[in-house]
This record gives C-alpha cells, structure tokens and sequence, in this order.
C-alpha cells in the first residue's frame, strides 16, 4: 500500500481527520524547489490532534470523502504554524 506522512490540521470529526501532505516538485522552466499542498480526508482509529505528524496509507473508499486510514502517530508538532490551513 502507498504510505505518507502529513501533518493533522482539522481533528473535529468523529472517526475521521484532515491531513496535509507536503511534497517538493521542481518547476519545469525556473528549475526552482516548489512546495505543493494536499488535503486529504482519513479515518482515525487512535485519536489524532490538531498539529500531529502521522503516517497514512491509502485504502479502499471507506466513506465518500475518506480513502486514507492513519496508520500511526509520527511525532507532535506544537508550532502554531503546524496547523495553519493554506488555501486549497
């Protein structure tokens, strides 16, 4: 199964949270390191918080909107930058 690591920015659901993948692309002309952002809905087993860092794996459809299923807890990050939602 494919596996990530993303940071929990929304955890006020009951069995599900919102986690933000980072990855760095290369921009084809500038050649310069750009960081791309994506959410994703998963289902949480364990009780993750706001500014976790966990590992999810894709799954089947579980729901309409969740096709990830945390994994485990990573680590924590208390920064209040960890949790600030950039525009989708």
């Amino acid at each position: 199964m494919k596996e990530s690591t993303g940071i929990v920015v929304k955890a006020k659901m009951q069995k599900a949270v919102v986690v933000r993948l980072e990855r760095r692309v290369q921009h084809p002309l500038l050649k310069k390191y750009i960081v791309k952002r994506t959410r994703v809905m998963a289902r949480d087993e364990i009780k993750c918080q706001e500014g976790d860092l966990v590992a999810i794996e894709k799954t089947r459809p579980l729901s309409k909107n969740i096709r990830w299923r945390v994994v485990r807890k990573v680590g924590f990050r208390a920064t209040p930058e960890a949790v600030d939602e950039a525009p989708a």
